[in-house]
Parts: structure tokens; sequence; C-alpha cells
């Protein structure tokens, strides 16, 4: 169950943090309201994963991965969601891509230590 409440939770600050920035952006012009909603989100990624660590929905030790993870899921929704405005399909899935590589970045740290992977 924590794995759900890690991607919600990454998902839902990533959302607000972009919505956020951009908000904030716009009063410096068309710019600031992408680069606002970029820097909004991923922040808003970060604190996701925050709180997951700090909720213990993830080890302490999971909290960099996770983080770097929905950090490059929230980048690639972006990209996304910029290239499909003309439908709300495209922008609200592809979100789902910050809690994906957040679960991903947490089950990294998750493997024992010492094995070699062959």
């Amino acid at each position: 169950m924590a794995r759900a409440y890690l991607f919600v939770a990454t998902c839902l600050l990533a959302g607000i943090g972009g919505a956020l920035g951009s908000i904030l952006g716009h009063a410096v012009g068309q710019a600031g309201l992408w680069a606002g909603g970029v820097v909004g989100g991923l922040l808003g990624a970060v604190a996701g994963v925050a709180v997951a660590r700090r909720l213990r929905w993830i080890a302490p030790r999971q909290f960099r991965p996770a983080a770097i993870g929905a950090a490059i899921g929230f980048l690639a929704a972006a990209a996304i969601a910029v290239n499909t405005l003309s439908s709300p399909i495209g922008p609200v899935l592809s979100t789902a891509l910050v809690g994906v590589g957040a679960l991903l970045g947490a089950a990294r740290e998750n493997r024992p230590a010492g094995g070699d992977d062959r």
C-alpha cells in the first residue's frame, strides 16, 4: 500500500507544484510561465518523495533514487504534456510518469546490497 501512496503523493504534488509554478512564473511573461511550471513541478515531485520518506512509506536510503526517478518522470511528463495540449488525455495521463519514476527509483534502492546482478 505504501507504493500506492508514494505514486499518488508524487503525482499530486508534482501537478500542484507545476500549476503553482506556472501561475507565479506568468507574472514574468510567457517564458516565466513555462520555466515556473517546470521548476515548480520538479520541486513538487521531490516534495512528494520527501513526504513519503517522512511518513515512512519509503526507507530513508530510497529517498535520493526515488526523487531522481520522480524528477525524470516529471520532465518526461512535461515534454509529453506540451506536445499533446490539444487533448486533455495526454497531459493528464503523462502525470502518471512522475509516480512511475518514483516507484522505479525506490525499487532500484530496494535491492539487496552486495549482489553483482549476474
